[in-house]
């Protein structure tokens, strides 16, 4: 993997853990193997879908090393580093390189809500302090503080600083930044795929695709092959799985985890306290969209587990 390119396809993998609440590696790798296998390109491991404010460090560690062991050069592997301290980060940030991660996800410190001035300073001491690639994680939503265009731009100017994963919703001032540097953009919002890919960003991190690698990716290849009403339409055909996922009130760990979970899938179940495991009714909805997305793609049932086909 080069520095500036993490592949197109990402998916922000969910954790799993056992029954008991522990580290699941095992299954952790045969997720990263199935979504490796169903075309991702890249994962990315605890950020907000990973759970990563309910892991302890050693067990971000010990999770880096085993998807990296399943991907086995497959796809990149980047693991989150963001926390409300730059001291811890740049901790974790080491402790990744150590683990074999190929690059860094980085969110604000979150909670004090730090000036631009000092936000710069965090995310170049970040940028030091390894010589992994780094993907600014710029979400306001979740840490209180926006990563502004004007900070962006001059971040970009820093050589191990080459990603963005926009959870911004501000289109306009991410095609400023886009126009302005050379910054790899992805979108971290399932229903902006097609639309920030079409505007030259280099690909998503995508939650959703924990249970539907084949469909996203199909989107971005479908447009790379000239096809864009396909494209369209493939992205179109997620709305429904998306909105019920990420839009419903719960977070899209509990969401996607239920619904791996009731396909039979690896990864689904668990989640750590604060969040509490969907209910029947949720799961319900969220497996009517699934299969309204299979029929709509009208794909085969694949090998493994599940009982119900994955789009592609």
């Amino acid at each position: 993997m080069s520095d500036t390119n993490f592949g197109r396809a990402l998916c922000a993998m969910v954790t799993p853990f056992t029954d008991a609440g522990s580290l699941d590696l095992a299954a952790a790798q045969k997720l990263a193997d199935r979504l490796v296998t169903e075309g991702c390109e890249g994962l990315v491991l605890s950020g907000t879908t990973g759970e990563s404010p309910t892991t302890t460090d050693a067990e971000k560690a010990d999770l880096v090393r085993a998807v990296r062991e399943a991907a086995d050069g497959r796809a990149a592997v980047l693991t989150g580093v963001g926390t409300a301290d730059t001291r811890h980060t740049l901790d974790l940030a080491r402790q990744a390189q150590r683990a074999g991660a190929d690059g860094l996800l980085a969110a604000p410190p979150y909670y004090s809500r730090p000036p631009q001035d000092a936000v710069e300073a965090h995310f170049r001491e970040l940028a030091d302090a390894t010589d992994l690639p780094v993907m600014l994680y710029d979400i306001p939503a979740r840490t209180g503080t926006r990563i502004e265009p004007d900070t962006l731009l001059r971040l970009a100017e820093h050589p191990r600083i080459v990603a963005v994963k926009d959870c911004a919703y501000d289109l306009l001032g991410t095609q400023k930044v886009m126009a302005a540097s050379d910054l790899a953009y992805y979108t971290g919002c399932d229903e902006y795929v097609l639309a920030l890919y079409a505007l030259g960003g280099a690909g998503y991190v995508s939650t959703v695709a924990n249970v539907v690698p084949g469909a996203f990716r199909a989107i971005v290849d479908a447009y790379d092959a000239g096809d864009t009403a396909g494209a369209a339409r493939r992205q179109q055909r997620t709305i429904a799985l998306t909105e019920l996922a990420m839009s419903a009130g719960l977070p899209g760990t509990v969401t996607v985890k239920a619904l791996l979970a009731a396909l039979g899938l690896p990864g689904g179940g668990t989640v750590r306290a604060p969040l509490k495991p969907a209910g029947h009714e949720v799961t319900d909805g969220l497996l009517r969209a699934y299969d309204e997305l299979v029929s709509a793609s009208g794909t085969e049932v694949p090998s493994g587990p599940g009982s119900r086909p994955t789009p592609s």
